[in-house]
Formats: C-alpha cells, structure tokens, sequence
C-alpha cells in the first residue's frame, strides 16, 4: 500500500506555503493586552514600525494599523478570501458597502471577482481583560472563467458551521465540504468551492491528548494538506510531525493521525486543482502579467468603486456585538 503521507514540512513565519487551488495562508494568533479608549492596546507603541510592525513584540503586532491593530484598506482581484475567526473581534468594511464585527468561531468568505477594497481591523473591545485574537486568512484561487466576477460578501455565523466527531474525541468544524454528514453552508455562488466536482474543503481539527483519528479519502484527483498549528508530539503514519508543520496527504488516501500529550490543533485544506497559469502581484492574482497591468490601471481609474467609509480603518462601537449589514442593505444581528 502507498505511503498515505507524501511529505513533512516545517512552517516558518506565515504566510504558510500552499498548493493549488489555494494562494495563501496565515495563521494570525495575537496575545494583545487590555483596549484603551479608542480600542487600540492599553500599552507603549515605542520601538513598533508603525504601519509595518509584524515583529510580534511581546506577543502581539499593529500589522498595518496606526490605532486599532489591523489592515485598513486595501484592494484585490481575482480570488477569494476566507476568514476564519476564532478569538477576538473583526471589524470589516468594504467597497461594495458591507460591514460587519465577527469573531468567536465566525466565518467570513469574500469573492473579490473583478475588484474589490476590503479593511480588516481588530478592535481590542476588553477594557479591564486582554483580548487574545486568533484568527486563519485563506486565499483561494479563482478559474479565469470567474475572475471577473462581480464581488461578493458571505457570513457564515458559528451556529451556523457544523460540527462532528471522529475518532477519539476529535471535534471537526467543517467550513466547506462535507463529512460524516455535516453540510456546512453554501460558500458564494462564484466559488470554486460552490462546484461539486471541485473537492474543496476546510476542516479544523481539535485533537485531545493522546487520541488518534483518521479523515477519511478524499476525491482521488484532490489535493490535500493538513497543517499542525498547536499542540506537540503528533505523528502521522508513523512520522513525527512539529509545530508548525504541514503534512502533503497522498490524494485520494485517507490519513490517520496520533495526537501527543497536548491538544493539538490541525486546519485542513483540501481541493481540485484549477490547473491555470497564477500571476501574482500584491493583492491582484490573475493569469497573465498582462492581466495584471490591466488590474492596477481600473484600480488606479475606478478604486474598484470608491470607499463609501470615513476612515481608512473603520472599526465599529465598543459595544456594538456581531453583525452584518450587506451590500444590499439587509442586517443580521448576532448579539
């Protein structure tokens, strides 16, 4: 029988390499300390590159907000992010006019087709209590049939998420693509994931002490990668896999896992491959440089249709809880 675990890979400083029909991956775990007053940490700046600060001094990095810890605007074309917060808060704002806070196992899935301008900030809401925040951004490719799609904005609210168990005690939250019979939400009408032939799925797996499970196979022409974001002494099939590592699964094999003495955590990334040429350039991912030229001058022409905020961050009222307003003007209220 072929060996199910193709190869073993230590992970540096994110972004996390991946393989197609993925672009990018970053695991973002921020220990920030209490909010001030206007929702930044209640802590010294001196000696952070304001603007660029990644260096993650005592546990924790501004990124590219000079306030609120975040990225405030920004463009992209030609792919999809996906947002998986798992502590903390995110405040959104974008181009088309939605904005939104989520966070505490929300799921935030955008099409940014022919163009979009998107903030991400991070208000430290928890005047009197840290505000630890973790959170996975994942880009996923678009075909060139849909790069120039129209944008769009999806919720996926943690009730909404399913959830299953394998093996020991293994508690699986299913993103995309089913398993075991949890159907998670539909993702947007654009997507690769949105083509059942397509195999995509994301899963984060809880691992407690010592127990093992097995994923079953997934389709025989569909890339998998399973990355160990926490825990210790995990193997696979016998190898010995650290924190943080990626394990490259033999497509269409299934996969068994033996977690050490730490719960451990696994993200899952599984699809088809698009196959196409990818053109990378900052924000912009399409299938030829040309294409690429094209996306910085509509940028340049259109902002992609304006920013319709005050500010380059907009972060939303301390005491505002879970929501979305959509760019059609509907509202969801999380509470």
């Amino acid at each position: 029988m072929s060996d199910p675990v193709l190869a073993v890979v230590p992970l540096g400083t994110p972004p996390w390499p991946t393989v197609d029909p993925f672009l990018f991956l970053v695991h973002h775990l921020d220990e920030y300390p209490r909010g001030n007053e206007v929702m930044g940490p209640e802590a010294s700046l001196a000696g952070r590159n304001i603007g660029m600060d990644f260096a993650g001094i005592d546990g924790w990095r501004m990124y590219h907000g000079d306030v609120i810890p975040g990225f405030p605007r920004h463009p992209h074309r030609g792919f999809e992010t996906v947002t998986i917060a798992r502590q903390g808060y995110i405040d959104h704002s974008d181009s088309m006019g939605a904005t939104a806070r989520f966070g505490h196992g929300d799921c935030q899935w955008m099409t940014a087709g022919k163009g979009v301008v998107h903030s991400e900030m991070f208000p430290l809401v928890n005047r009197d209590a840290p505000n630890p925040t973790e959170l996975f951004q994942i880009w996923l490719n678009l075909p060139k049939a849909d790069k120039m799609v129209e944008p769009h904005f999806t919720m996926l609210w943690e009730h909404t998420i399913p959830r299953t168990t394998l093996g020991d005690g293994v508690e699986v939250t299913v993103y995309a693509g089913s398993l075991q019979g949890a159907e998670p939400p539909a993702p947007p009408p654009s997507s690769w994931a949105s083509r059942p032939d397509a195999g995509v799925a994301i899963w984060t797996l809880d691992l407690p002490p010592g127990a093992e499970v097995t994923l079953p196979a997934g389709p025989a022409d569909a890339q998998r990668v399973l990355y160990v974001y926490s825990g210790a002494g995990l193997t696979a099939h016998g190898r010995k896999v650290g924190v943080p590592h990626a394990i490259q699964a033999r497509p269409g094999a299934e996969i068994t896992l033996q977690n050490g003495p730490e719960r451990g955590g696994v993200l899952v990334l599984q699809g088809r491959p698009i196959g196409e040429p990818v053109v990378q350039h900052g924000p912009f991912v399409m299938n030829t440089r040309g294409e690429i030229r094209q996306a910085m001058i509509d940028y340049q022409q259109t902002q992609f249709g304006g920013w319709p905020w005050s500010s380059d961050g907009p972060a939303h009222e301390r005491s505002e809880g879970r929501f979305a307003i959509h760019a059609d003007g509907r509202r969801e209220d999380m509470g």
